[in-house]
């Protein structure tokens, strides 16, 4: 089941990132598949693995790029992507300490932290890099 359908309007028109991100789609649709079988519980910490190797990954890619084009809200986006990782931390406790709504917390933050990141954050530094191949 997908949850999120990726479309070009996610499309940032980095391949590289562009790909990193539908890995996070593929995530969150593994995650809302999991919880429409009733098998997200035990499937969880295996998404919160999934999610940390995204992190780590992405997060570096985009800001070696950002950097690599002297995108002036670079900082502004670490801080970001910081917030990301606390956030997914914090659930990741709440799990480990068996709060019951945690799947649908995790799945809700995942979708919307992605479709805002992506259209709003990663679309400016698009326009931004754009600037450079035009």
């Amino acid at each position: 089941m997908e949850l999120i359908k990726w479309t070009d309007k996610y499309s940032i028109g980095i391949k590289e990132i562009d790909n990193q991100h539908k890995g996070l789609v593929i995530i969150i649709n593994e995650l809302f598949t999991y919880m429409s079988e009733g098998k997200a519980r035990e499937k969880l910490e295996i998404i919160f693995e999934h999610l940390a190797d995204y992190t780590k990954k992405h997060f570096s890619t985009e800001e070696l790029v950002l950097y690599k084009y002297a995108y002036p809200g670079l900082e502004k986006h670490k801080e970001e992507h910081l917030m990301f990782i606390e956030k997914l931390e914090n659930l990741q406790s709440d799990f480990s300490h068996e709060k019951i709504t945690v799947t649908l917390e995790v799945l809700n933050f995942l979708k919307y932290w992605l479709l805002n990141h992506i259209l709003i954050s990663d679309k400016h530094y698009a326009n931004h890099i754009k600037k450079f191949h035009s």
